[in-house]
């Protein structure tokens, strides 16, 4: 009778879990992830001008930055005709999108499973399953919309007039590699959801990971609140700047589509990363201006703090900045972990942690750009119709310096948080 009752009472649970974030929950979770990607998108091409894109192209470009957002590959293409040749290419990774959508998906995620200490793996499975499904079908919509040809004004100078000469009419284009986007679309899913699960305290875990919640969860947390912190702060200077110095429309283009892009890599830089890139043509980066003045050179340049403070000696800030974030993060992460975890074990997964997040940062924030129109194998005749913008970092210099400041700002924090109150102390108390 009691297994009997056990059984029912088990079905009943899982009938009640299942309710809580069954199909109609899961769609809401996505769909509030695409409109919310959609919306800052949006905004933020229209702050940048994409709203005077010929051709109705405005909305086919916001989809194609949602696609980017999450990984997704979209081709430039160009047409001029027999006589014309032109190249495009663009890889870049509009971050603020990309946190949007994933800080609402792991909310939707999240919120069934609140107040529940254990949940079962094939539980959690199936939920996650269950977004990923809707993910998918709503992520190869997208790839298959995402795609446009406008034309180019080649303007009144010499190129217009070769351009007017022999009939040549330039084109470019956009589409997208809809199985390698809805493949990386799908393992960006699965890193939110993943990340979601160990930085969140009150979600529950299968019963045989627990055992890594004292090392993954703090750790996981706390980098989670060192991007965000960033990102804040960002926002914050940046509105300022536009108060102040004006260009609202340019500056709340930058915070809609690529905060996270500049503030993190002010982050590594802060680390003493170096980054590598040129911009030259039409091209440029958005604010500050400085990183435009060090990339703008007929070589490669490096970006750092000794290049960077040639042009603007308050960028060793940067260095300050990284010092107290880091110290913060630290210390919540001890403060966050059990009493039994020693200094020097939060050294190490600190900098295991910082270690991961730089290497994450130098990965999505790669940026490659390039355009160009011959004529008669006479290219950007003073029509500003050429140019080339890329910035990527020396990985593994940049991870290498994360590992002696996760072991120091570790170590310092969990020294900072000796006196605070932590779980497994009033138990240690009451044993002893």
């Amino acid at each position: 009778m009691s297994s009997r009752t056990s059984s029912g009472q088990a079905r009943t649970s899982g009938e009640r879990a299942v309710a809580r974030h069954g199909w109609v929950q899961a769609l809401l979770t996505v769909l509030g992830g695409l409109l919310a990607m959609a919306a800052v998108s949006a905004l933020g091409l229209w702050a940048a001008g994409a709203a005077d894109l010929p051709d109705g192209a405005f909305a086919p470009v916001v989809l194609a930055t949602m696609v980017t957002a999450v990984g997704g590959a979209v081709k430039l293409s160009g047409s001029a005709g027999d006589l014309a040749d032109t190249q495009a290419g663009l890889t870049v990774i509009p971050l603020s999108v990309t946190l949007t959508g994933a800080l609402v998906i792991a909310w939707g995620f999240l919120r069934p499973l609140r107040h529940r200490a254990v949940a079962g793996a094939a539980e959690l499975a199936g939920w996650a399953a269950r977004i990923a499904a809707l993910w998918l079908l709503a992520l190869t919509g997208l790839t298959l919309a995402a795609r446009h040809t406008f034309d180019i004004s080649l303007g009144n100078d010499a190129l217009g007039e070769l351009g007017d000469l022999f009939g040549v009419s330039p084109e470019i284009g956009f589409t997208t590699d809809v199985p390698l986007s809805v493949f990386v679309g799908a393992v960006w899913l699965v890193g939110v959801l993943v990340l979601a699960l160990l930085v969140s305290r009150g979600a529950p875990l299968p019963a045989g990971l627990l055992r890594f919640q004292t090392s993954v969860r703090p750790a996981a947390y706390a980098m989670v609140a060192l991007l965000l912190a960033y990102v804040v702060i960002g926002v914050v200077v940046a509105l300022v700047v536009a108060a102040t110095r004006g260009h609202a429309a340019e500056t709340f283009a930058v915070i809609l589509l690529g905060m996270p892009n500049l503030v993190w890599l002010a982050l590594t830089i802060g680390l003493g990363a170096t980054w590598n890139g040129r911009v030259e043509g039409p091209f440029g980066l958005p604010m500050p201006h400085v990183l435009d003045e060090v990339l703008r050179t007929p070589d490669i340049s490096e970006l750092n703090l000794r290049t960077l403070s040639e042009h603007d000696g308050r960028v060793w800030w940067l260095l300050v900045v990284d010092v107290v974030l880091l110290l913060a993060a630290a210390f919540v992460m001890a403060a966050r972990s059990p009493a039994r975890v020693r200094a020097w074990q939060h050294a190490v997964h600190m900098a295991v942690a910082l270690v991961l997040t730089v290497f994450m940062i130098c990965l999505v924030g790669r940026i490659s750009a390039h355009f160009g129109l011959s004529v008669l194998g006479i290219g950007d005749l003073g029509g500003g119709l050429a140019g080339e913008l890329f910035l990527r970092p020396r990985l593994w210099g940049a991870v290498g310096l994360a590992v002696p400041w996760g072991l120091l700002t570790g170590f310092a924090g969990a020294l900072l948080a000796r006196h605070v109150r932590r779980r497994g102390e009033v138990r240690a108390e009451k044993a002893g």
